[in-house]
């Protein structure tokens, strides 16, 4: 007898017990039972006794002795190896880099307290593999001391990788707040995270034109943005030594004030956007004319307000409906508020000028819309109305945004320069990915100011890891696989993504079938890849153990095939 499968078109092959036998000298086959309801397990095991194996019960000969979760730290050091991570941090061996590594991977795996990961760590075999097993949680401070001296120099290193002469740097800042008060560098400032009343600090990250991240530097909390930019400068120049760059940043960031600074440096450009205000002024002047846009979404203009510079003006008309949307949505909001508070001066329960307008101060500007309404407060009364005016001129302004750069054209088309601010969404998404469970910079509960620093630091080459993790496991992810397209379509129209994306988000499902996943759910998959220890039944505890891990899927063996092709 034997086992034989029987292709089934799209169905599952039909699995069938068969026996040969001899009918007038000729061989014949007969089924004798279909197995195709039985678990595979049980089908594989039919299969060996017809071989005449002599299977026993795992559990009469081996006994487990201990379980941890393997694949998720093995794709981390993996993709860690493959990126020269160790060597990076420092050229040789030491406990210290052990443990630096060792946290990089932590933050990817379970990001926690120093205190947590020394706990965590042991339930997987991430001590195992990057040789740090009974770490304690002095020895981890004391490698993020060791590290905060080495910081500059692996920076370097990274530049090194990323940057290059004429290149693009992008740079933005953002903040997290604190648990506790005593941290030098912790103030109040505006809050990013939406924690009102929390002390905070501000960290800048420069990256390339990708988004991978290259350097971070820690500000006061209450430091504004445009304040830190020429340091980042001086880090470029005189740290990663490039001497021709275009910086990039946001209206918020690069200013009339700061671009005065840029134009005292050889060989550096930027690019920016204008804020409102200045289009606003473009427009009422006639300088920009809206019906310029009438059959084309982007051209490009100079004024004598912008010496030496140019500016590329585009309209969006989705992201213009869009906002429009949101405004009617936000002043209607804002009325309702205004009613209540109506209501009550109606039923005397608000009485008085200085009352009553207490109580509006509390609700007019909860939407950011106060200055489109004009109230009337009276003793006795309260009365409002929309400026509709100022409203008409914002909506003229609605989906137009202006780019601001000093590249010539011979350089840098106008296409290319506004894709080259859009480039910034990558630093957003690396403040995103370090701010929430994935890496989770935030709360810092550090109170030591170099330890904060480091803190930061560790999330940023956590990050660092993380992104060239994310670009090899495109294939598995919800990520767009077509990146040449991303580089010549319409810089202005709404980004779409290409036809193998939307039909991955649609169903959820790779081509061949398996499951698509987020960094967090793969990340759990590959936890299921997991290393036993067993040893014979009976066995005393000194005799030596047997290693067995378990064998991966598809998905869990594509996975770790791509992050072994990374290339730093």
């Amino acid at each position: 007898m034997y086992i034989e499968s029987i292709p089934n078109r799209d169905s599952p092959p039909a699995i069938l017990l068969r026996e040969s036998y001899r009918e007038d000298g000729k061989v014949k086959k007969r089924t004798v039972a279909n197995l195709s309801s039985l678990p595979s397990t049980q089908i594989d095991a039919i299969r060996r006794i017809l071989k005449g194996e002599q299977l026993v019960p795992v559990g009469e000969l081996f006994e487990k002795v201990e379980s941890s979760p393997h694949g998720h730290v093995l794709a981390v050091r993996a993709a860690m190896k493959r990126l020269g991570f160790a060597e990076l941090i420092a050229s040789r061996p030491s406990r210290e880099r052990d443990l630096v590594c060792a946290m990089v991977a932590g933050q990817l795996i379970n990001p926690s307290s120093k205190l947590a990961f020394t706990r965590d760590w042991e339930s997987t075999t991430l001590p195992l593999l990057f040789d740090v097993a009974g770490a304690s949680e002095d020895e981890l401070y004391a490698a993020m001391d060791w590290l905060f001296e080495r910081q500059s120099n692996i920076e370097k290193k990274l530049a090194g990788r990323h940057l290059s002469q004429g290149g693009l740097v992008l740079y933005d800042l953002s903040s997290s707040y604190f648990e506790g008060s005593k941290c030098p560098l912790a103030a109040r400032g505006h809050n990013r995270d939406g924690k009102k009343g929390k002390l905070q600090v501000n960290y800048g990250l420069l990256a390339d034109a990708r988004g991978c991240p290259v350097a971070v530097s820690v500000f006061k909390g209450n430091t504004s943005d445009p304040t830190t930019l020429m340091s980042q400068i001086e880090k470029a120049r005189d740290d990663f030594n490039l001497e021709r760059f275009v910086i990039v940043g946001d209206r918020g960031m690069i200013g009339h004030k700061q671009i005065k600074e840029l134009k005292k440096h050889e060989g550096l450009d930027w690019i920016t956007a204008l804020k409102s205000g200045a289009i606003r002024k473009l427009v009422d002047n006639g300088k920009l004319q809206m019906d310029l846009f009438d059959e084309r979404n982007l051209f490009e203009l100079t004024h004598p307000d912008f010496p030496g510079e140019r500016l590329v003006a585009c309209r969006n008309p989705e992201l213009a409906k869009l906002r429009a949307h949101k405004r009617q949505s936000l002043l209607e909001a804002t009325e309702r508020e205004i009613v209540k508070v109506h209501g009550q001066v109606n039923k005397k329960k608000l009485v008085g000028k200085a009352e009553i307008g207490v109580r509006v101060g509390k609700v007019i500007n909860k939407y950011k819309v106060a200055k489109h309404f004009k109230l009337t407060i009276t003793d006795h009364g309260l009365k409002w109305s929309r400026k509709e005016e100022a409203i008409t001129a914002e909506a003229a302004l609605d989906g137009l945004y202006v780019i601001r750069t000093s590249v010539k054209s011979d350089q840098m088309s106008a296409d290319a320069a506004v894709r080259s601010y859009k480039q910034l969404s990558n630093v957003e998404r690396a403040f995103r990915s370090m701010k929430t469970m994935d890496l989770e910079v935030r709360p810092i509960r550090h109170r030591l100011e170099d330890r904060v620093r480091t803190h930061i630091f560790l999330c940023m080459l956590a990050y660092y890891v993380k992104w060239h993790m994310l670009e090899a496991w495109r294939p598995l992810l919800f990520c767009d696989e077509d990146l040449k397209a991303k580089e010549t379509r319409d810089p202005v129209a709404p980004a779409e993504r290409s036809q193998a994306a939307q039909e991955k988000a649609s169903s959820k499902q790779l081509p061949d079938g398996r499951t698509v996943h987020s960094f967090k759910t793969l990340m759990e998959r590959l936890k299921a890849i997991v290393r036993n220890l067993c040893r014979p039944q009976g066995a005393t505890d000194c005799e030596p153990t047997i290693e067995i891990v378990t064998t991966p899927d598809a998905t869990q063996k594509e996975a770790l095939r791509l992050v072994e092709a990374i290339k730093p």
